[in-house]
């Protein structure tokens, strides 16, 4: 437990709390001495965040002192190709909708999370903040990326115009324990891992990846993001955003030879270049909130996936359980 952070028995509601990423952040908040009874998790089902008087409704109802906002809609490449206007639509609203109610019924702070998916296809790596204009986001997923920062935008007009406390982090691809195997919506981590496992237990000689495996992507172990974010909450007063990645970067084709040797799939990659690569690079320049915050990724991109490979053996029965997840309608 770091000596720095003291929440000094303070209310957080964590949107999202239940998810992949909130789970680690409860995880986090806990370690650093903020009781259970403290940490609010709503959930979707009683408050539906795209709509403004429900946002308003959950924030009267809890009067949180601060709220960590990771509720959003995610997906792959395919999820995001599929339905770019629900990504982009649930996005702003949840967004927009979050601060208006933490603002007019004065939260001492928001944590906005928004994604390494907001900067442009092409800028040069290590991405820095600074850089986050210079270009339209990569195609695929341009309506979730703009989206998102289009809420960090406004996370910085309130804060400018009314004082409200906002910080704002951009978010690198996520991995580690507890990740979505869901077909319609995981990441290149968990997609991966499936396929490769699936491959062996059945015997087949080889699997399909999309792309050419050229595009490089800076991985950012799901406990490490969390500790990053929780010691911004506590410790971080500055709406400009701020890099949390691993500050690594690996290509998918370097991924993939990871992953069979992990997973002992022992068949041949076959790459489906009809299919989309997804944005060229991805690393991120995490110095900001190295300085900021102190915020120092632990662990490595070996054992971060051999942990996410372990779990998901372990877990194996329910995964391969859940019902699939389409995009909603917003429409009845």
């Amino acid at each position: 437990m770091s000596s720095q952070i003291n929440f000094a028995d303070k209310t957080i509601l964590v949107t999202g709390g239940a998810g992949f990423l909130g789970r680690e952040v409860v995880k986090a908040l806990k370690n650093h001495g903020v009781k259970q009874e403290k940490i609010i998790i709503p959930r979707s089902a009683e408050f539906d965040l795209r709509d403004q008087a429900q946002a308003m409704q959950m924030i009267k109802k809890f009067n949180p002192d601060k709220v960590i906002h990771l509720a959003a809609r995610l997906g792959g490449i395919g999820d995001n190709m599929a339905h770019p206007a629900a990504y982009f639509y649930d996005n702003m609203m949840l967004g927009i909708n979050i601060i208006e109610a933490c603002r007019t019924n004065k939260v001492n702070k928001l944590v906005n999370i928004g994604t390494v998916c907001s900067y442009p296809k092409i800028v040069p790596a290590p991405f820095k903040e600074e850089d986050l204009w210079n270009g339209y986001p990569e195609e695929t997923n341009a309506p979730y990326g703009v989206s998102k920062k289009a809420v960090m935008v406004y996370a910085e007009a309130v804060n400018r115009e009314f004082g409200f406390n906002t910080v704002n982090l951009l978010v690198t691809n996520l991995y580690g324990p507890g990740d979505d195997f869901r077909e319609q919506t995981s990441h290149v981590i968990p997609a991966i891992i499936k396929k490769m496992d699936n491959a062996k237990r059945n015997g087949d000689a080889e699997i399909i990846a999309w792309g050419d495996g050229s595009p490089s992507r800076d991985f950012v172990y799901v406990s490490d993001a969390a500790e990053g974010i929780v010691r911004a909450a506590a410790l971080h007063n500055s709406p400009e955003p701020v890099n949390i990645g691993a500050g690594e970067e690996y290509t998918i084709k370097q991924l993939m030879e990871i992953l069979k040797e992990e997973t002992g799939f022992m068949g041949e990659i076959k790459w489906d270049t009809s299919r989309p690569n997804g944005q060229p690079r991805r690393l991120l320049d995490i110095s900001r909130a190295r300085n900021a915050f102190g915020f120092n990724p632990a662990t490595g991109f070996r054992e971060g996936l051999k942990n996410t490979y372990n779990w998901y053996l372990s877990n194996y029965d329910l995964i391969h359980a859940q019902k699939p997840k389409f995009a909603e309608s917003r429409q009845a």
